[in-house]
């Protein structure tokens, strides 16, 4: 029997939305690291159904950057941070090959946590060449080795069914105080039906779990201001039909 994850803070959630009254700005940000690629790029496409975001990518939709093309993402993350046009000062420097500032994005924080505890209910995409995730990053807006990410989930479509398979876990990127530190979990259902994600850090543990029990224990956590980011991809050449979709039910947050 897995270990069961400890019940919510008693105190009301410092971050919280159910999507009832659309998709608040003063909650998130509807573009997926804005400063590295140009508005039209990286704006996400979705819509509120039944106060459910639904992120979609649809068949107009234009690659994040040119140069990773085909690479196609909705994304809403809680804040945004970059230096100047051509600068290489930036929130997630997550590529080793010259990213750049084409978007000056000053510094906005709507949530960023240092520590604390997450929920967050999805429902993963089954349409072909898509992923879903949800991350945790640092900001680097106080020091460029602020850069550490916690992988929440990152679900592919074709490991949906019965069973899925989530990866899980630690990326350093460019903090060298982190060691990258990610799996590959086995859950018991199928994903594309709504479940919590819950992730809970600080003191030097990041603990990942699904549905009320501890996926993975590891002995270290980021110690610095964190976005969260949740965005469906579609990675590879456009195929299958379109629009493609996953579901953001609901984020409760305490930090």
């Amino acid at each position: 029997m897995s270990e069961v994850l400890p019940p919510p803070p008693s105190e009301a959630p410092s971050f919280a939305d159910d999507f009832s009254t659309g998709l608040d700005d003063e909650k998130w940000v509807a573009h997926y690291l804005p400063h590295w690629t140009v508005p039209e790029r990286s704006a996400a496409r979705y819509e509120i159904v039944d106060s459910v975001l639904r992120l979609r990518i649809d068949s107009d939709q234009l690659d994040w950057r040119k140069e990773d093309a085909p690479l196609r993402v909705s994304n809403v993350q809680t804040a945004v941070f970059s230096g100047s046009v051509g600068s290489a000062r930036g929130t997630h420097r997550h590529r080793p090959d010259g990213l750049e500032v084409r978007t000056e994005t000053p510094l906005h924080l709507l949530f960023a946590p240092a520590r604390g505890r997450i929920d967050v209910t999805v429902a993963a995409s089954t349409d072909e060449g898509c992923m879903l995730a949800a991350w945790l990053v640092g900001i680097e807006h106080l020091s460029e080795r602020d850069a550490g990410e916690i992988c929440i989930f990152e679900i592919d479509a074709d490991a949906v069914s019965n069973t899925t398979r989530a990866r899980t876990g630690i990326k350093a990127h460019g903090d060298p105080r982190l060691q990258t530190e990610m799996a590959e979990v086995v859950l018991p259902f199928d994903a594309s039906e709504q479940h919590t994600w819950t992730v809970v850090w600080g003191d030097g543990e990041t603990v990942i779990g699904c549905e009320g029990r501890v996926l993975r224990r590891i002995p270290q956590s980021p110690d610095y201001p964190l976005m969260l980011l949740i965005d469906l991809f579609e990675i590879g050449t456009p195929s299958g039909s379109y629009p493609k979709s996953a579901l953001v039910v609901d984020v409760r947050a305490w930090g």
